[in-house]
């Protein structure tokens, strides 16, 4: 924004921040929101833990499949057309899977990944067009306003299903009210006078440079753990012998302490050298706490959820902070953020999905919480690589 605004245009960069705050807000509840009453809902469906692995899979796999057509939907509609009918899609979505039987259940939760997965996208780039001068601090506040929405889902959904006398279908679909709520909002700013044009042909393809590859496993890795925790953490402190209302609290409060290491992690690692160490101390500390939550007795687990919601707040921020700093300019970065999020996410399926897989196979979350160890160490060594102080595509 310039120096001088009128009011018209203040007015206006009002409404764009509240508007995108509250598509913020829809970023994840359509995904939390199954973890607490999964129990229920295999239990309605006969769903086996490798359906319900599937069913906590799908969403985070469309996020990656779907992110390439991000771009060709801007070009086509302009990016605030784009996102508005991703909310319409995702709200109607959202509040028809719980009554469509087994194949819409699962159908309807691929098209809210799909639709989740395209507003991601896009988010970051009008942030970057409408806020260029303070980028940083609106990411920070977009991905505190993520985690929250995160978090609310988290813990309302089964005093939720409580509340509709146990039925988990208007539970599930009662987070559609937000993406009604955001459409409308998005709609009034809407002025459709912003449509970007075809970008020209890269010179050179990300997908042959090792560093963005790095970015890409770094952020896979880190998020195939999200996903797992959001779609499995209920499930593993109930069958641990958490009550199904304090399994879904416990999950909100993981991800709801995410909020100060998600604003924090990226400022602290702008006054180092690089974000190498700061790679090292968040997913060490997600690892600290989802072993805790696996293994340690079950009377510390709010030490563990908390250490485990503060390690994954700053590795998703720094996953972010990543996609900006490895690029030299701002086509650049987009280009990266688009290939690492299709790249990531498509890789993160498999973490929710392979747990089910073991769980259904030995009956015990111990080899479970074994493979995740392996996806934590894996995001080390990847976060070491995408942490140096380099640039994409400089060579």
């Amino acid at each position: 924004m310039t120096s001088k605004t009128s009011p018209q245009q203040t007015r206006n960069a009002i409404m764009m921040f509240v508007g995108m705050m509250l598509v913020a807000l829809n970023l994840r509840p359509a995904l939390t929101s199954v973890g607490p009453i999964l129990t229920s809902i295999g239990d309605s469906l006969s769903l086996s833990s490798i359906g319900q692995g599937v069913l906590t899979t799908l969403p985070v796999l469309l996020l990656g499949l779907a992110a390439p057509i991000a771009p060709r939907a801007a070009r086509k509609l302009g990016m605030e057309r784009a996102v508005l009918v991703a909310l319409i899609i995702l709200g109607v979505a959202t509040v028809a899977r719980p009554y469509l039987g087994v194949s819409g259940l699962f159908l309807g939760t691929a098209v809210v990944g799909g639709c989740i997965g395209i507003m991601s996208v896009l988010l970051p780039g009008i942030v970057k067009r409408d806020f260029p001068e303070s980028a940083s601090l609106m990411t920070g506040i977009y991905t505190a306003v993520l985690c929250t929405g995160a978090s609310v889902a988290a813990g309302s959904t089964e005093p939720l299903r409580m509340a509709f006398a146990g039925a988990w279908e208007p539970a599930l679909a009662f987070w559609a009210i937000p993406a009604v709520i955001a459409a409308a909002a998005w709609w009034v700013q809407l002025d459709g006078k912003q449509v970007p044009k075809a970008p020209g042909a890269p010179e050179k393809s990300l997908f042959k440079d090792k560093l963005a590859w790095q970015i890409a496993f770094y952020m896979g890795l880190q998020s195939s753990l999200a996903y797992t925790v959001f779609g499995w953490l209920p499930t593993i402190l109930q069958d641990r012998g958490l009550e199904p209302v304090n399994a879904g609290l416990a999950l909100s409060v993981s991800i709801l302490v995410q909020v100060p290491t998600a604003i924090a992690a990226p400022w602290v690692a702008s006054h180092m050298r690089d974000q190498r160490f700061m790679v090292v101390l968040v997913m060490l500390t997600t690892l600290t706490g989802l072993c805790g939550s696996i293994y340690a007795p079950i009377e510390g687990v709010w030490l563990w959820v908390i250490l485990l919601g503060l390690g994954q707040g700053g590795s998703f921020s720094i996953a972010l902070t990543l996609l900006a700093v490895r690029a030299r300019d701002a086509e650049t970065a987009a280009r990266l953020s688009g290939m690492a999020q299709s790249v990531g996410y498509t890789m993160a399926a498999l973490g929710p999905l392979f747990v089910g897989v073991l769980h259904e196979k030995f009956d015990s979350w111990n080899i479970a919480g074994g493979f995740l160890s392996l996806i934590a160490i894996g995001a080390i060594i990847a976060g070491l690589g995408a942490g140096r102080r380099l640039y994409v595509l400089d060579h």
